[in-house]
């Protein structure tokens, strides 16, 4: 079969190349076209367009880049007509994947979303475009079942994805991961900022504010694959390091980690390290997204799943130095510290076992 899969950022990359591992084990001959990135890559295919090419953080970013977009979304459509897929998969993204749903279904080919839109927080009316454009749902959160469900739709639950990625580590020397990248013999805690410029910018600085308070630790920075090394130097000193796509590596040596809300939060859970989630978007993005979300409590995929706060969200305001060491302070050692990881353990259980990939692989098949 021809496969068309769209992944628009990092997360994406990450999810959508798992899924193509699984449907090359069972379609031997597939062939792949894809929007995503270097890890879908590495599977084989054709790239047609790179996530760090259509990753726009924000409501002024995009109103600021709106044509671009809009030219992204017309290429797409142009080269789904010349080279017909037999499938497309919508990973996320759904500002610019719902348009291309309708342009394919319109079209005949069979239309299937991998890791539902986050529906249940905002633009819940989007539920109407999937019922008519989309032919399966599947999603990776256990109340997202649920919640197609209110609205008549059905949804396959194949697990998250992440369970996946990480039962594939191998196991790491944290003396050897020192040793290479150049780093002492302090504990280390990872600074998580996000995969976008002007987010990295912005949650570094806040987050490096707290280097005075925890001198008998070094920070290490992850580094995002869409970005180049060179852009972090500015930040790097004897205490800070940087290594660039090995953010598990890094977690995995890690005492703690400060984490910017998204994706990422959920890995740092599902590894088991403690962390302390930040977010702070423009003044304009933040308050026109407190309008629009509504029935959630919580940022974090975490305290989402669990539905209660597992991990401390500082957000906008609260995300300052002050709160910031407190939090970390809790969270390197304490009571706090032993509560997160039985927690953490929890939300494993809570999320199944590892074959998300497969599962999803055997929907698109049955399709």
């Amino acid at each position: 079969m021809k496969y068309y899969i769209i992944a628009g950022e990092a997360s994406g990359d990450l999810h959508g190349s798992n899924l193509m591992k699984a449907l090359k084990h069972k379609d031997p001959n597939a062939e792949f076209r894809f929007w995503g990135g270097d890890l879908m890559a590495a599977q084989g295919g054709t790239l047609v367009k790179h996530y760090r090419d259509l990753a726009f953080m924000g409501f002024l970013e995009v109103v600021m880049n709106l044509r671009t977009i809009l030219n992204n979304i017309t290429y797409c459509k142009e080269d789904i007509l010349q080279n017909k897929p037999d499938v497309l998969i919508l990973v996320d993204y759904p500002g610019f994947n719902l348009r291309i749903a309708r342009f394919a279904k319109e079209l005949g080919i069979k239309v299937v979303y991998y890791i539902s839109p986050q529906l249940w927080a905002w633009k819940e009316g989007r539920v109407e475009i999937i019922k008519k454009y989309v032919d399966e749902m599947m999603v990776i959160l256990p109340f997202e079942e649920d919640f197609y469900r209110k609205h008549g739709v059905h949804s396959h639950f194949v697990g998250h994805p992440l369970l996946d990625a990480i039962s594939d580590l191998k196991e790491i020397s944290t003396e050897k991961f020192k040793e290479e990248y150049g780093l002492n013999e302090k504990e280390i805690i990872a600074l998580l900022p996000g995969s976008r410029k002007q987010e990295v910018e912005k949650m570094l600085e806040i987050m490096l504010s707290v280097r005075p308070h925890f001198k008998k630790y070094q920070f290490v920075i992850a580094g995002a694959p869409s970005l180049p090394k060179e852009f972090y130097q500015k930040y790097v000193d004897e205490n800070v390091r940087f290594v660039s796509n090995k953010t598990y590596d890094l977690l995995r040596c890690s005492k703690a980690a400060l984490v910017t809300s998204g994706t990422a939060t959920l890995e740092t859970a599902l590894l088991n390290i403690p962390e302390v989630v930040c977010y702070r978007g423009s003044k304009i993005s933040y308050a026109i997204a407190k309008r629009l979300v509504k029935n959630i409590n919580y940022i974090s995929l975490v305290n989402l799943i669990m539905d209660r706060e597992v991990v401390k969200e500082l957000i906008q305001n609260d995300l300052n130095t002050k709160n910031l060491v407190d939090e970390l302070n809790k969270v390197v050692e304490g009571p706090k510290r032993e509560q997160i990881l039985k927690d953490y353990a929890l939300l494993r259980d809570k999320l199944g076992g590892k074959g998300a990939s497969d599962h999803a692989a055997d929907v698109i098949l049955s399709v």
